[in-house]
């Protein structure tokens, strides 16, 4: 339920549809929320179906994407998220994806200054030298925003939803994925802004030590850590699993991390 009569509150938010994420990893992340964040905060998922949430979820039907008609396409529905009405949401807004594990204080991604703040892509990933050879797309690619962190004021990026509904064909053919055009309409806008580097990490890249270095090592938390993510492969139920091992790469011992997912 909203935390109705707390001054202040700031609102923390998810999406689930489809079959790919089960709600265990709903609730798992709002524990971690619940465990990092002080300030008074309402937790809200966007779902199509909210069996096995757990009560102090508040879920919310999905936004409309209001598609033209015809258009059937839903893969980039969390755009939907910048429509200027979100359902009675107002105010500093945190998403977070919902694979991708809590694991040190909240409180400064609503403290950090900024319009629209976002983990840079390409912090999250090893160098590309060979992009180099496009220099055009390279620094498109460098200026990407990954969406799977960002803090935003609810109904003040409408023009990113405004634009794709005017030409979601388009939008389709000239970039892969929704964080591509999102990043590119925030540009454009003057509001694209990075979190701090250190704060938002990739589980293969920062956490697993590098080569064969991970054959003696195991995961840990980078110093500066807030948030582990699973960008690219492995993802987060391969590792939990105890899968997402390579010839060239060890995962080693994965109990930290559930730990702290699990909360």
């Amino acid at each position: 339920m909203p935390n109705s009569g707390l001054d202040n509150a700031v609102n923390v938010i998810c999406i689930k549809w489809g079959s790919l994420y089960g709600p265990e990893y709903v609730n798992n992340l709002r524990r971690g929320v619940a465990k990092h964040l002080k300030r008074p905060h309402r937790f809200v998922c966007f779902t199509d179906d909210t069996t096995g949430l757990d009560k102090d979820i508040e879920a919310l039907p999905l936004p409309a994407l209001d598609l033209p008609t015809g258009r059937q396409d839903r893969r980039w529905r969390k755009l939907a998220l910048f429509r200027r009405d979100l359902a009675d949401l107002q105010g500093t807004t945190l998403f977070l994806d919902l694979d991708l594990v809590v694991v040190d204080d909240l409180d400064p991604f609503f403290e950090q200054p900024g319009e629209f703040l976002i983990i840079r892509d390409d912090d999250l990933f090893r160098s590309k030298p060979l992009r180099k050879l496009n220099r055009k797309r390279d620094r498109f690619l460098a200026s990407v925003g990954n969406s799977s962190v960002f803090r935003y004021e609810i109904g003040a990026h409408a023009y990113i939803l405004d634009a794709y509904v005017a030409d979601p064909a388009g939008a389709l053919d000239r970039y892969e994925i929704s964080q591509q055009f999102q990043s590119a309409q925030l540009a454009a806008h003057g509001n694209l802004q990075y979190w701090p580097r250190e704060w938002c990490v990739s589980y293969k890249n920062h956490c697993v030590p590098r080569h064969f270095k991970s054959f003696l090592q195991d995961p840990t938390v980078p110093p500066g850590a807030r948030i582990v993510v699973f960008a690219g492969s492995p993802k987060m139920s391969e590792v939990l699993a105890g899968g997402g091992q390579r010839w060239y790469r060890r995962i080693g011992d994965t109990e930290w991390l559930r730990k702290h997912w699990e909360s």
